[in-house]
């Protein structure tokens, strides 16, 4: 009986590196999106009825929202790609910090997953501690 047990976790992991690796894609490709999103200075806009300040305030706003997009993207990317490398190295759903088991059913809804519940918590109590308000 422990091996069909066995059996289940190991399809499982193999759904989630699949998961993984499609997620993997995903991000790249809305990565590409972005960066392609760019628009040269020459085909910006010429001219606004409002003057030349509220377009390049507009263009400031746009730029800053397309880097925090990327940078959340990026983010996300790191995740991801540490999570497949935990699998090449055979210790996918181990915590990083404590090194046990991290629960399935967390997995399952966050495949990128690298700290168990209590170390996440813990870890999360200590970044509020330290940091300054809105920045945890």
């Amino acid at each position: 009986m422990g091996t069909v047990e066995r059996e289940k976790v190991t399809i499982d992991f193999e759904q989630l590196r699949s998961c993984l690796e499609s997620e993997r894609k995903h991000l790249n490709e809305q990565l590409e999106q972005l960066q392609a999103s760019v628009r040269p200075a020459e085909e910006r806009r010429e001219g606004s009825p409002f003057g030349k300040r509220e377009e390049e305030a507009t263009e400031a706003a746009e730029l800053e929202k397309r880097l925090v997009s990327e940078k959340r993207i990026r983010d996300l990317l790191v995740e991801v790609e540490r999570a497949l490398r935990k699998f090449e190295e055979g210790t996918y759903g181990l915590c990083d910090v404590c090194g046990k088991p991290i629960d399935p059913a967390q997995l399952e809804a966050l495949p990128q997953a690298s700290l168990c519940l209590s170390c996440k918590a813990h870890h999360a109590k200590n970044t509020r501690v330290g940091s300054a308000p809105g920045n945890g």
